[in-house]
């Protein structure tokens, strides 16, 4: 798809933006790529949009043509550090959905306060690798299910991963589990590739309050201590004041934040 050549102002070259394939756009500057832009369909349903542009021309000629093609409502996320590349997204017609803070969370008991921290009565801690894959799955599909139920997975932090439809659960050697005789209470999901991301952290609503997450980050992060982590991460969305009071609670500092934009 071709679109009209966009000019940025006086004595600049007209920018000119061609599709060059399904949900991916060029930007042609006197014939050299000035910038790019993507289209992606998450998993969960919602459409995301990025535009990497070397100047304002080339970003606010991507947009026009990417708003034109695309159906809404579409999605982005920034770095809120990023204040030049969020306000062209507001220039855009973006507004911010969504804000979600990254922590540094220290492993080291010592410093995390969590070294004599021990589940509840009647509840173990299964280690990761060694969890009952049904029942992963029964416990997740149930989290989901009272997560949609009240203030919706879409306000949940987005797993940009392709998995076949219905099926939720990632890799299932990720997850420690919280269990009890009759099935698990809850999960955390941690992923150590550079460094180790605690990507889910949840309990099934009738059994929260009782120290079942507090025991899980302990667990996960001693290990992870031992295998000479000296620190995770997470990211917690700011209306999740359980889970930042958890995370503070041990030490975690916010080192950034993005932001979700919609349009």
């Amino acid at each position: 798809m071709n679109t009209p050549p966009f000019t940025a102002g006086p004595g600049e070259h007209a920018v000119t933006v061609t599709r060059v394939a399904d949900g991916q756009w060029h930007a042609l500057d006197d014939d050299l790529v000035a910038g790019r832009g993507h289209a992606v369909r998450r998993p969960d349903g919602r459409l995301f949009v990025s535009i990497d542009a070397w100047h304002e021309a080339a970003f606010a000629a991507l947009a026009a043509a990417m708003l034109a093609a695309l159906p809404r409502p579409l999605h982005a996320v920034v770095d809120e550090a990023d204040t030049g590349l969020t306000a062209r997204w507001r220039r855009a017609g973006f507004t911010v959905r969504r804000r979600e803070w990254e922590y540094a969370v220290p492993t080291d008991p010592r410093t995390t306060g969590l070294g004599a921290v021990l589940p509840p009565p009647g509840v173990t801690v299964v280690p990761a690798g060694r969890a009952d894959e049904d029942l992963l799955r029964a416990v997740d599909r149930a989290v989901r299910d009272e997560v949609e139920a009240t203030v919706g997975w879409r306000d949940m932090p987005a797993e940009v991963v392709p998995r076949p439809a219905g099926d939720t659960l990632l890799d299932p050697s990720k997850y420690a589990a919280a269990a009890t005789p009759d099935g698990y209470l809850g999960l955390i999901r941690v992923v150590t590739a550079i460094r180790p991301r605690i990507g889910l952290i949840a309990v099934r609503s009738g059994a929260q309050r009782r120290g079942i997450a507090r025991a899980l980050l302990a667990h996960t992060l001693h290990a992870l201590h031992r295998s000479g982590f000296d620190e995770a991460w997470a990211e917690v969305h700011e209306s999740n004041h359980a889970a930042s009071a958890l995370f503070r609670g041990v030490g975690a500092r916010p080192v950034s934040s993005n932001l979700e934009l919609v349009r």
